[in-house]
């Protein structure tokens, strides 16, 4: 199953949820009609001589009302208040995060990992949060990548060797990729609003309780509805345990057989699952907060009392099984050195790439990770960089560098511009790392960003305004936006809005034809983006729009404008997943119409396939032509 298919069949599973879940309140809403009746006509036989009470139609719809707003408003809380990004499930889980490893090296090595698969994977890398438990376990969190995060507890940290915990964030990263994040946090909203008929329930049994002494009847009521509403409460909550349960289980074997493709490496997650059936503080976590995001984790995480059913994942044997088939039982009992861990695979070019297996099928890679890639790139870049991208001041520095004109005159207003606006510390970061400038090679620019996404989320709501402010600013000094610009802004903007100001694309349009005026918009631009191609800009379009086989016209040079292509990718973003690989495949042809793809066109290409919500990985060396 592909990217595209694992995000449709998220979506798909949404729906299901809605129905299952659609069906428990309703049995939620028939038991609480009966209660009210039962409570009634019990109430009704001391005061009223005529007979049984009648519950007519509009007393069962007004209870019906009440209690679909009730849990429908339980839900739209919990759901708001965790659609604030995968930070805020971290903090319920008093999870820290993990700025700086201070000498760690177990820290670093996690931080390592988790920054080579983002990298290798396209997206940004996640802010990584450490859990104080010995149990062995982990979470992925979030909406979107953009506003994803990964907590890791102490005890995998310590407990697992470089294999083993790569294989555990190759599994989240799984579900980052496949949509699963976004199901996890609905199945906690509407889990939290049935459950909260079990509050009520409870509020009102201290209510009644409190008046019992008065010999009152309605104290008696109040006692017997709070009784009810709380059994109604986890009885409803017990079925959607089975629901939730059901539904994450199949995800997580998918994220199994991902993070084995992954990492290329079956022995990684393996050796995870066996080591945690062989060590005595298991997986099981401390937190109260554990059951909520039970079918978040890796690994089981809360004790149940139906194991086999409420179980929010297959057995350890069973996951063991179906990635090592000759698993011959034994679990581990010790930590173990990995294989060579400081063998780095460089693999990324800086010169340009082939029009061949890499680049024209580089659609069909999105939301494939190569670790050995990530690990190559990072190796690649010039760590004074690296290591100031780690850094909330010094990553916006970073930023402002890759805007750098060439043109002096340009540049020095540039300079002039950030002394003035930038806060002084950044701008003396920038003028540091400025001496670096020219070892920024274009296939270096956007996984310089990813690397710094974790910084640049710690930034205040004034300082993020400051920092777009200013490269809108250094992007204007010359009088015109390249696409190179236009490309790194874009990247940051989407990241940075979905953890800020949480604007996500949601899936609106099932066919391409409805946004025959954006594809003709997207494909005109890049027809136009390459000046030194011996191919006129009508033949790429033509290579382009073949590959979409739609009647679409190119688009006049002149009408061109990045305003309208960022207003054409946001209609495009809200393509249902399986419409979007021809666009992408359609993307790619048009750019390698000329039979040589630049590295400033791949990068292009990644940043229309991310705001496309679609990771595109970057293109490996064996495409660099000679």
């Amino acid at each position: 199953m592909n990217f595209f298919e694992s995000q449709d069949q998220a979506r798909r599973k949404t729906k299901y949820l809605v129905m299952f879940f659609g069906a428990a309140v309703l049995s939620i809403v028939v038991l609480t009609n009966l209660l009210v009746l039962a409570i009634a006509n019990y109430n009704n036989s001391y005061t009223v001589s005529t007979g049984a009470f009648r519950y007519s139609w509009e007393t069962f719809a007004l209870v019906s009302l009440g209690v679909l707003v009730f849990i429908g408003l339980g839900s739209l809380y919990r759901i708001v208040s965790l659609g604030k990004g995968g930070q805020v499930v971290a903090e319920m889980m008093n999870a820290r995060l993990l700025v700086d490893h201070g000498g760690d090296l177990g820290a670093r090595r996690l931080l390592n990992i988790v920054e080579e698969m983002a990298i290798a994977s396209g997206t940004p890398v996640p802010p990584v949060y450490v859990m104080d438990d010995p149990a062995i376990n982990a979470f992925a969190a979030g909406y979107a990548p953009g506003d994803a995060v990964i907590a890791v507890t102490r005890g995998a940290i310590e407990n697992l060797n470089r294999e083993q915990l790569q294989g555990v964030i190759a599994h989240e990263f799984s579900h980052i990729l496949n949509g699963d994040m976004r199901l996890n946090i609905r199945l906690m909203g509407v889990l939290y609003g049935i459950l909260m008929l079990a509050i009520l329930g409870r509020i009102l049994l201290r209510s009644g309780g409190r008046g019992r002494s008065r010999r009152n009847d309605g104290g008696a009521a109040l006692l017997a509805f709070g009784l009810g509403l709380v059994v109604i409460g986890f009885v409803g909550r017990f079925f959607g345990n089975l629901i939730k349960a059901a539904v994450s289980r199949q995800r997580e074997f998918l994220a199994d057989a991902s993070a084995v493709q992954f990492t290329r490496n079956p022995g990684g997650i393996s050796g995870a699952l066996k080591r945690i059936g062989g060590y005595s503080g298991g997986s099981l976590v401390a937190d109260g907060h554990g059951e909520e995001i039970s079918h978040a984790f890796f690994c089981q995480g809360v004790k149940l009392a139906f194991t086999s059913l409420m179980a929010t994942h297959p057995p350890l044997d069973e996951r063991i099984l179906r990635i090592e088939p000759s698993w011959d039982g034994r679990f581990i009992e010790q930590v173990s050195p990995s294989p060579d861990e400081d063998t780095v695979v460089a693999g990324f070019a800086s010169g340009g790439a082939r029009a061949g297996t890499g680049v024209s099928e580089a659609a069909d890679r999105v939301g494939e990770i190569h670790v050995e890639a990530g690990q190559g790139i990072l190796a690649s870049l010039p760590r004074s960089l690296a290591e100031a991208a780690r850094e909330p001041y010094s990553a916006r520095a970073v930023a402002y560098l890759m805007l750098l004109d060439s043109d002096v005159l340009v540049s020095e207003r540039q300079r002039q511009h950030l002394a003035a606006s930038a806060d002084p510390l950044v701008f003396e970061r920038f003028q540091a790392l400025s001496r670096h400038q020219g070892e920024i090679m274009p296939h270096m620019r956007l996984p310089l960003l990813e690397l710094a996404m974790p910084s640049l989320r710690q930034l205040s709501r004034e300082q993020y305004e400051t920092f777009t402010a200013n490269l809108d600013a250094l992007i204007a000094a010359d009088g015109r936006v390249g696409l190179t610009e236009w490309a790194l802004r874009k990247f940051v903007v989407k990241h940075l809005g979905e953890a800020f100001d949480h604007k996500r694309s949601r899936p609106r349009y099932d066919s391409l034809g409805r946004l025959a005026p954006e594809l003709a918009t997207l494909l005109s631009m890049l027809a136009f983006s390459d000046r030194s191609s011996s191919l006129d800009p009508a033949s790429a379009f033509e290579a382009g729009r073949a590959m979409l086989e739609m009647d679409i016209e190119l688009v006049e040079k002149s009408m061109l404008t990045l305003t309208r292509l960022n207003d054409a990718l946001d209609r495009l973003a809200a393509l249902k997943p399986l419409r979007k690989p021809k666009v992408l495949k359609a993307c790619m042809a048009t750019v390698a119409a000329d039979g040589v793809v630049a590295p400033v066109e791949t990068e292009l290409v990644r940043a229309i396939a991310d705001s496309l919500d679609c990771p595109m990985p970057p293109v490996p060396l064996e495409t660099a032509s000679r």
